[in-house]
């Protein structure tokens, strides 16, 4: 989005206004926007219509801002006037008004467009191994584990410290009635999907190349023994 200034002779003569025959009332209510101790020096109208909208009308931009420019002259003759084009992509879509008031940075749409544009920032709480509710949650949202991967991750919270070989945990955590018992090499797959589901806490599940795995605790992780009152209950 950008600006084009206008700089060109007029398309077409507009038709004298007559001066107002009543000068205006010495009391007339003070513009809202100028703050006391300030003076207006002129004013911005933000005209919001593109070139085929114009042309369906039966006039071009050029021919608008000329004849704005004209109006004011003889409304105003001591007046300066000074016209800008604000220009997007093709396609960009938007209100035609919205693109100019941004184009020329006014203020009101800046912050409705930073708003809009900007997300708010979630605040990292870090995260929290709720042993005593088989729940994790990072930053505030709970984790989608299943109970299989809970278990794992509890298994090597439970053994901090400590890496854990492939075998052990298949046979701590599998039993013969299991649907599915995992292999040394699928227990890779496993653990592969439980620190995806970890997202940016992933590596708290450390890999021991050639042995096996092992819980690395961060500052920002917090462990909840059973022993430790739920947040549920006050």
């Amino acid at each position: 989005m950008s600006l084009a200034t206008f700089d060109r002779a007029p398309l077409s003569p507009v038709a004298p206004t007559p001066a107002p025959t009543t000068p205006p009332s010495a009391e007339s209510p003070r513009l809202r926007a100028v703050p006391t101790g300030t003076e207006a020096r002129g004013f911005v109208l933000y005209v919001g219509i593109d070139e085929s909208k114009a042309a369906e009308a039966g006039t071009d931009l050029g021919s608008l801002v000329e004849q704005l420019k004209a109006l004011v002259g003889q409304l105003a003759p001591a007046s300066e006037t000074y016209a800008a084009v604000a220009l997007a992509p093709v396609g960009a879509g938007g209100r035609d008004v919205d693109v100019v008031r941004l184009a020329l940075q006014d203020p009101a749409a800046l912050a409705k467009h930073r708003q809009v544009e900007e997300p708010p920032v979630k605040h990292r709480t870090g995260v929290v191994i709720d042993i005593s509710r088989k729940r994790v949650t990072l930053d505030g949202d709970t984790a989608p584990l299943t109970y299989k991967e809970f278990e794992l991750l509890q298994y090597l919270v439970l053994r901090e410290g400590r890496t854990i070989d492939r075998s052990e945990l298949i046979s701590s955590l599998w039993s013969v009635g299991d649907d599915e018992i995992p292999n040394e090499r699928t227990i890779d797959v496993h653990v592969r999907r439980l620190r995806a589901k970890l997202g940016d806490y992933e590596d708290i599940v450390r890999t021991v190349r050639g042995v096996g795995y092992r819980f690395d605790r961060h500052a920002d992780v917090s462990i909840r023994q059973a022993s430790t009152p739920s947040p549920d209950f006050f």
